[in-house]
């Protein structure tokens, strides 16, 4: 699972292969969500987990997201 970005309590990660709709993995010590790299709305949460030092970076890296996003899935 590559590791995108690291902030001071969460990073952003994706899987090879993974699922549609194209979305990112915020991991924290205490929960993880999945966001679509779209929208930039959780897709689906658990535990705790603080999002806005993430959904401020992926908001400024759109683009790098959804390269990632077609090398990683084989789209």
């Amino acid at each position: 699972m590559p590791r995108l970005a690291r902030f001071s309590n969460t990073e952003i990660a994706m899987y090879f292969a993974d699922h549609n709709p194209p979305h990112f993995h915020v991991l924290g010590r205490d929960g993880a969500a999945q966001v679509s790299i779209d929208e930039l709305e959780v897709i689906a949460m658990s535990g705790r987990i603080d999002l806005n030092e993430a959904l401020a970076w992926a908001a400024e890296n759109k683009v790098l997201l959804r390269g990632k996003w077609e090398e990683l899935s084989g789209s």
